[in-house]
């Protein structure tokens, strides 16, 4: 996993620009904090910053393929592709010859072989960039689900890009500016496919190849969901899931340094866990980690979204499989200390965090970091399985939006901008981007020919997570961890189990009349009784009123002092009213949303100089 950064520009002399390529691959430093590479030539600037996983001597980076002497292609890369050595074995068997045992090598091998529809044959995460030298073309291939970030940003004579806009953004060409629908995309919680906000600067969509060459830039998507026809029975079903997660699982284990998993005590992360445990039996233990607040679990109240603490299951299935655990344990200072806050928002580039529970997922990150540099998460389940609680009411599903919007009651509300003064959230009208953003996603899914009623609405509802709510989380988790140099590996995304999963019907996915049926039927073996039948619950937010009252504290004294970054966009009378409101310890809306947003939009402001035009 590292950090990616680049600059392609036809009309000057990149070798005579170092310093602010240099610069570019600087910002990617908490990426790859391993080793650093700077490839330059006339028209292109590659560069790269490496955390090593796979092979830690030989797989130094950008990586050159040479032809008599002559750099032929260029490659800097993030990302695993977990069948590489399956691929290493067809390229030799074809002639190709190997320095180095990395994955990264095999990636250029196969692009000399196969051309840009090597891609195609990929399992893994990724995003890089490959310059052809011959052919003085750039090509930005992210992976199928979008896993890893890869943003551009056209000039008038090639582009910039890199793993996160702060690479884009640190060359001159590049502003920090964002417009209404910039504005619009921070505040309606959709994410819009290739919309990155800053106002030039695009986001590579997943399963999309991005190529430049001298007579322009052009598009193509190598890969997206498709709708067949599920023939299995429900015994082949769940057979074939179980099949494909022992695989994925095993092929996720691959790595040269120390690995872990992250664990919640919930149905996924256990699952992954407990394959782990599996396939490294007779080896080592699998190692795991979870995170806890102090006292959370002693004072827990059940609240809109969960109904239990996370740490009695947690341990239940840590007994289970034996596994060498460690509680993460945080303190509500923690959350509100402002060095980590800064380095929250730093990592995120723009104020679209969820409060405490980034800064608490950063802090576990980081708290993992110094005993493992790779871990497999569980995230992205619930999207292809179907396990939120809003899959499964009625009301939610068939409220003509985003059925996450209705499901934690943002639906036709402005939470994230609650702040913001009224004429401009008139101006902004985020409801109405909400519903053309809804509208265009609809347009996009695949239809099965004869499918109606609930089957046909289940499928549209699939489509919207796996394309749209999945990439909110994806980046999160990508960011966070990334920010301490920690790889996170997210079994659930690799695309076979996707593909074949949205094709099997709501009805084989809910066959018991719980959520994620599919999933408990295939793992349940594997997990004790109390994690199996644990009821859905999301990641844990600190239930502490002392986080919420340091979080009024600081927002009265920005406003007491006057003259802040934010104020001209800023209904004070309306924030004022929100620090009279009692405390309501919730993360998503409500009183502690606003207050999170507006402090958090107001540094974003202050430290990337960010411009407003609206």
């Amino acid at each position: 996993m590292c950090g990616i950064s680049g600059w392609v520009d036809y009309e000057r002399d990149l070798q005579q620009a170092r310093g602010t390529a240099q610069a570019m691959v600087d910002t990617m430093a908490c990426r790859g904090p391993d080793a650093e590479g700077l490839w330059l030539s006339p028209h292109a600037a590659l560069g790269h910053r490496r955390l090593a996983i796979i092979d830690i001597e030989g797989g130094r980076q950008p990586m050159i393929a040479e032809e008599d002497g002559r750099p032929i292609a260029v490659l800097t890369y993030s990302g695993e592709a977990y069948n590489f050595h399956e691929l290493r074995d067809e390229l030799k068997q074809r002639g190709h010859r190997f320095r180095t045992s990395s994955d990264t090598e095999v990636v250029l091998e196969a692009y000399l072989e196969w051309g840009e529809d090597f891609v195609t044959r990929l399992n893994g995460m990724y995003a890089f960039a490959i310059w052809d030298t011959r052919r003085e073309e750039l090509l930005l291939v992210r992976d199928r689900m979008g896993i890893k970030p890869l943003y551009y940003y056209p000039t008038p004579t090639g582009v910039l890009f890199g793993s996160e806009p702060k690479a884009i953004l640190a060359n001159p060409l590049a502003r920090p500016v964002v417009d209404a629908d910039g504005l619009r995309e921070l505040l309606a919680f959709v994410k819009t496919p290739e919309n990155a906000v800053f106002r030039g600067m695009y986001e590579v969509r997943p399963g999309q190849i991005v190529r430049i060459r001298r007579e322009g830039l052009s598009k193509r998507r190598y890969w997206q969901l498709e709708s067949r026809e599920h023939t299995d029975d429900l015994e082949t079903t769940v057979r074939t899931v179980r099949d494909l997660l022992d695989d994925i699982v095993t092929r996720q284990l691959i790595s040269d340094v120390p690995l872990c998993t992250l664990l919640s005590g919930g149905l996924d992360s256990s699952v992954v866990t407990a394959l782990a445990a599996r396939a490294l039996e007779g080896q080592d233990k699998v190692r795991s980690f979870s995170v806890d607040f102090t006292g959370y679990a002693e004072n827990f109240q059940p609240d809109e979204m969960r109904d239990t603490p996370d740490t009695p299951y947690v341990h239940d299935l840590v007994r289970h499989v034996g596994s060498e655990h460690a509680d993460i344990i945080l303190e509500s200072a923690d959350l509100m200390d402002p060095a980590v806050r800064d380095a929250v928002l730093r990592a995120r580039d723009l104020p679209i965090g969820i409060g405490d529970m980034d800064t608490s997922l950063y802090l576990l990150f980081k708290a993992i970091r110094s005993h493992s540099t790779v871990a497999l998460s569980g995230e992205s389940a619930d999207e292809v399985f179907g396990g939120y609680r809003w899959f499964h009411d009625p009301e939610a599903v068939n409220s003509g939006t985003f059925p996450w919007l209705a499901g934690v009651g943002l639906a036709g509300h402005t939470s994230r901008g609650h702040f913001l003064e009224e004429h401009l959230l008139r101006k902004l009208d985020i409801p109405a981007y909400r519903a053309d953003s809804y509208q265009q996603a609809l347009a996009e899914v695949p239809r099965l020919s004869g499918e109606t009623g609930l089957e046909r609405r289940m499928r549209e509802v699939s489509y919207l997570h796996l394309t749209r709510f999945v990439q909110i989380l994806l980046d999160r988790k990508d960011r966070m961890s990334m920010a301490v140099g920690l790889e996170v590996r997210v079994p659930f995304c690799d695309h076979r189990l996707v593909d074949y999963v949205f094709n099997a019907p709501w009805s084989m996915k809910t066959f018991d009349g719980r959520e994620k049926s599919l999933l408990r039927a295939a793992a349940g073996d594997v997990l004790p009784v109390s994690v199996r039948d644990r009821v859905k619950s999301p990641y844990p937010s600190t239930q502490d009123p002392s986080y919420e009252e340091a979080l009024r504290a600081e927002t009265a004294r920005l406003l007491d002092g006057g003259g802040f970054a934010a104020e001209s966009l800023v209904d004070t009378a309306k924030v004022r009213a929100i620090l009279a409101e009692p405390l309501a310890a919730t993360s998503l809306q409500g009183p502690r949303a606003a207050l999170e947003g507006l402090l958090q939009f107001n540094t974003w402001l202050e430290d990337y100089g960010t411009r407003i035009v609206v």
